[in-house]
């Protein structure tokens, strides 16, 4: 990579199979830092593995407010340190505060283990003319199989100051088997997330897509 490549800070809270995935590319842009905000998360070994800056900030008290905005500031700055281009939240389990999303307006992007629709509605039809509820949160795959839906996905979506709602990028349906468990389902969503956003950050380095 070059001094002039894309600038990406990737977001991990788990595993980091998404982050792997942009690190094995690597298309167009670079990863030039790993910020995670649990002890244990795997993905953490991915980026000192890849030989890229890996920071690893956990929120000790995640319900004292005034110790969360610190804990905010803190992470905004060491992002903000490496320049990036881009913010990829990658399985990032934090919800964060409108000011801390201000800070990288337009340039952070979620992926989301679930179908969202493009205007923040509660329901989202689909192309066989069923109507399904839109499940946004931490736990969107045990959700969408304790429902009964017959069918998920991902969507990867611009940052916003609501939870799981901004422009989508991309997303992908994946449908729901008759035998599927949380693990099963997740598995296979993961499968069409992995090069779904590494399609996207590519875009996005190249200057698209627009929304």
């Amino acid at each position: 990579m070059t001094d002039a490549a894309f600038r990406v800070v990737v977001l991990v809270s788990g595993s980091g199979s998404n982050l792997q995935a942009l690190l094995d590319d690597q298309t167009g842009y670079e990863v030039v830092a790993v910020v995670a905000d649990r002890s244990k998360a795997a993905g953490i070994e991915r980026g000192l593995r890849a030989n890229v800056a890996t920071v690893c900030l956990p929120l000790r008290h995640p319900k004292d407010s005034e110790a969360r905005h610190a804990w905010e500031e803190v992470v905004a700055r060491v992002i903000a340190a490496f320049a990036p281009d881009l913010v990829v939240m990658a399985g990032w389990m934090r919800v964060m505060s409108s000011r801390f999303v201000a800070q990288f307006a337009d340039r952070m992007i979620n992926q989301h283990p679930a179908l969202l629709p493009s205007d923040g509605a509660a329901t989202m039809p689909l192309s066989d003319g069923q109507v399904i509820p839109v499940i946004r949160g931490a736990h969107a795959v045990r959700d969408a199989l304790m429902l009964g839906l017959p069918v998920t996905g991902c969507t990867i979506h611009r940052v916003t100051e609501e939870v799981d709602v901004g422009p989508i990028l991309a997303q992908v349906r994946v449908p729901i088997l008759p035998d599927d468990t949380e693990a099963s389902l997740h598995e296979r969503i993961k499968q069409v997330e992995r090069p779904l956003i590494v399609q996207i950050v590519r875009e996005l380095a190249q200057g698209s897509p627009a929304p």
